[in-house]
């Protein structure tokens, strides 16, 4: 699955307006000093942090790029165990940049910024490892779609949660792919037909959020700590399973049942789950290889 998503990844370069910033391997518009994404990895856990306060952390063409080339990036080395985005300013992210949906741009270019962002959503979920949203702030509109789509999510007290399109007269419609996957149809659809904002409470107690927490230093301790607890799994186990939730999500009950079944076969034959196994039964801590090698057919 890695390779054929790294070969998709690879086919599927996005148009626009950028040049690369070759030291920081991210991307930054002609006229902006600091890259619009910033990008760290250690002991298997990758920060991305939206780098562009000023602009609310829009998820202009340029954004998207950059976002999408520190996901994918080495997303197939056994170094990488977990993906965190977070933001800096006190909006994570407000979505589009309307500056590009005028008719200015034209309908080409608009093509572009949704498939942009289409590609991102997606490979989020689709990429081997867990990718967990870090929400210190506002998301609204793309941006609540962002949080939505993780696989995780983790915000503060004070953050807040809108599809607010509709009061600019561009219904958030692709942000409701990911919401209403997230959240009770009906909590979607007034999201979406009102535009009002709910708390970071009401996120949580929908579904958007996984959990909540006081302020920015619980935050880091709590992200800090699922991380912690991905990175001692097997590596190929955490991914067969995160494969294997997607697609038995988009099932039927009959089915899912037959694809999971199928795939808690395939996870006993690796040299992981046996040994995860083993250590059970000897009560001692596993020794994970790592890899996809069979311990039997």
């Amino acid at each position: 699955m890695a390779q054929s998503l790294s070969g998709r990844v690879g086919r599927a370069v996005l148009a626009g307006r950028w040049i690369s910033c070759v030291a920081s391997r991210t991307l930054c518009t002609a006229g902006q000093k600091e890259p619009l994404t910033l990008k760290e990895q250690h002991g298997g856990i990758r920060r991305i942090i939206l780098n562009n306060p000023k602009k609310r952390n829009a998820l202009s063409l340029v954004m998207l790029e950059s976002l999408r080339e520190n996901i994918v990036t080495g997303v197939d080395s056994d170094d990488l165990r977990v993906i965190v985005i977070s933001a800096r300013g006190p909006v994570f992210s407000s979505g589009h940049d309307l500056k590009e949906l005028t008719s200015t741009q034209g309908r080409d270019y608009h093509t572009k910024v949704f498939g942009a962002c289409s590609d991102v959503m997606t490979l989020i979920q689709d990429i081997p490892v867990p990718v967990i949203a870090m929400v210190n702030g506002v998301a609204t509109a793309a941006g609540c779609q962002l949080v939505a789509s993780c696989d995780i999510a983790v915000a503060t007290e004070k953050s807040t949660f809108a599809t607010p399109g509709i009061n600019v007269g561009l219904f958030c419609s692709t942000p409701g792919v990911a919401l209403g996957r997230a959240v009770p149809r009906k909590v979607a659809m007034e999201m979406l037909f009102t535009g009002q904002p709910i708390s970071a409470h009401d996120a949580l107690r929908h579904g958007l959020l996984s959990r909540v927490v006081a302020d920015e230093t619980a935050l880091e301790e709590s992200v800090t700590s699922v991380c912690a607890r991905v990175c001692q799994a097997s590596r190929p186990v955490v991914a067969l399973g995160k494969a294997t939730f997607q697609r038995q999500m988009a099932q039927g009950r009959d089915a899912a049942y037959a694809t999971t079944s199928r795939v808690m076969v395939e996870n006993l034959a690796l040299r992981d789950g046996q040994e995860g196994i083993r250590a059970f039964i000897e009560k001692r801590k596993p020794t994970w290889t790592n890899s996809t090698e069979k311990a039997h057919e």
